[in-house]
């Protein structure tokens, strides 16, 4: 059986709550990554179920899949007594918490982490009848999550659905043209939503037999005007053309997008409800930022993060310092591997100087860093950056760094958090003085949070974005919607050379 086909299958037997049959995955014994694999019940007095309460939990956990989890995980059927609470606390668990822990998934993951004792929660709700309502208030609230789990139970039901094979992308298809693909191309933009249905189904009962209409087969304006929407909410560029990585979006199917969409809910569930109000996030999967002050979105502008092979970590961090006109000091494995083959001439004309065993890029506009550093208090030695190479935030796939985060604007952006922060004057100053590294600390320090989700919502739409780092495979595992057991990932060995 092939992989998508296993997918497609999983996700659409578990939206329906049938039993899986040949296409289910076999229990992780280790249950490796899974936080909510088993429920302790240590704490707990001896619970006599009443029926109503019985029928609210075993509703609740009919209605996993809308949280993309499968309700085999928690119920198999059959369950009474303690068997049932410990079903009733392990779907509390990652309705709450996330049904998988990213501490066990990844080595590194130091944003703050949901955890929720749900014992007492069930006690209270069965003392007051409302183990439905109490179930249904654990996930967040937020109309992201809201937007996410429609979206997967849009897509898994079309997973059990249709069969969709891949496209050929051989060659592209231009504005105007026609071709044998468009027919498939149009069937996919009409089952996302891109275009409406040309087969809408009959009133029961009206007598009338539809034939099905015949998708066109030329590239019209009406198709690129929807391609170019397709592409924006996949991170392509919106040209209109039907290239190779649009087409490859395009095959995509939706088993792999409910799939994306169940590992996105999961990493919103770990996150604690309540985030700070003023924070700066980055969506490295996405490669963009936003600023929250007081609780308001005020700023959202693009970022250039690592390469897939130089993943940047997911984390939180606080930006204690502004520094101005800074100075790179060349990890050594950098040096080792990309300065050392370049020409003294290379090397004078872009200001590396050696100091000791290490190079050091002198302060200037083609310095690495730019013009501004937003200094970062972390292990793993990760920044904000400004850039001098300006035209890569133009482009669509923006992982491109050695793991730090360059900002689009860095010096715009930088000037903004000075003024808020009432330390302009010294930011100005430190910018015009005739010395490199000016540190600014600023009063208050601002959480960065380094998020990776290849799904998201932008406000109005879901948007999907390819899995450059390959996390959301591990995750699927943990969430049993993938074969095989999940791991920890590991950072690469380069991630001692992180730099812009």
């Amino acid at each position: 059986m092939n992989r998508h086909h296993w997918i497609g299958s999983a996700l659409g037997l578990a939206l329906y709550s049938v039993a899986l049959t040949a296409c289910s995955v076999s229990d992780n014994s280790s249950n490796q990554g899974n936080a909510a694999a088993s429920a302790d019940t240590s704490d707990m007095p001896a619970v006599q179920w009443k029926e109503s309460d019985e029928q609210q939990l075993r509703d609740a956990i009919a209605q996993a899949p809308k949280n993309g989890l499968r309700s085999d995980l928690f119920l198999k059927g059959g369950e009474t007594g303690p068997a049932l609470t410990q079903a009733a606390l392990k779907y509390a668990s990652a309705l709450a918490n996330g049904y998988s822990d990213p501490n066990k998934l990844f080595e590194v993951y130091t944003i703050p982490h949901q955890k929720v004792d749900v014992r007492a929660g069930l006690q209270q709700a069965l003392q007051k009848g409302n183990v439905g309502e109490w179930l249904n208030s654990l996930p967040p609230q937020t109309d992201e999550y809201k937007a996410l789990s429609a979206a997967f139970v849009r897509y898994a039901k079309l997973a059990g659905q249709t069969a969709q094979q891949p496209i050929s992308s051989d060659t592209a298809i231009k504005p105007g043209a026609r071709d044998s693909r468009i027919p498939a191309i149009v069937a996919v933009l009409q089952s996302g939503g891109y275009l409406p249905d040309s087969n809408p189904p009959q009133p029961q009962g009206s007598g009338q037999q539809q034939q099905p209409a015949a998708a066109p087969a030329v590239y019209s304006p009406a198709l690129v005007a929807a391609v170019k929407q397709f592409q924006s909410d996949s991170g392509t560029k919106p040209d209109g053309v039907l290239g190779k990585d649009t087409i490859a979006a395009l095959s995509t199917g939706p088993a792999a997008r409910a799939r994306q969409l169940a590992v996105a809910m999961e990493r919103l569930r770990w996150l604690p409800r309540t985030p700070v109000a003023t924070r700066i996030d980055v969506n490295t999967a996405a490669s963009f930022l936003d600023y929250w002050r007081d609780g308001q979105h005020v700023d959202h502008r693009k970022v250039i993060n690592g390469e897939g092979d130089k993943p940047t970590p997911q984390l939180q961090a606080p930006i204690v310092q502004l520094v101005a006109k800074p100075t790179w000091t060349v990890p050594k494995g950098i040096g080792e591997k990309e300065l050392a083959t370049k020409s003294q001439a290379y090397l004078q004309d872009n200001g590396f100087v050696q100091k000791g065993d290490q190079w050091v890029q002198q302060s200037g506009p083609k310095n690495s860093l730019g013009l501004v550093k937003f200094d970062m208090k972390d292990d793993e030695a990760i920044y904000l950056h400004d850039t001098p190479a300006k035209s890569a935030f133009a482009l669509p796939d923006r992982h491109r760094s050695h793991g730090c985060v360059r900002v689009e604007n860095a010096l715009q952006f930088a000037t903004a958090l000075a003024q808020e922060q009432g330390v302009l004057d010294k930011f100005t100053t430190a910018m015009q003085a005739d010395q490199d590294n000016g540190f600014v600390k600023l009063p208050k320090e601002i959480p960065v949070r380094l998020l990776y989700q290849t799904a998201f919502w932008d406000g109005s739409r879901i948007q999907f974005r390819p899995d450059v780092y390959g996390w959301d495979e591990n995750i699927a595992k943990a969430l049993e919607l993938a074969p095989g057991p999940p791991e920890k990932i590991q950072q690469p060995e380069s991630s001692d050379d992180v730099g812009p």
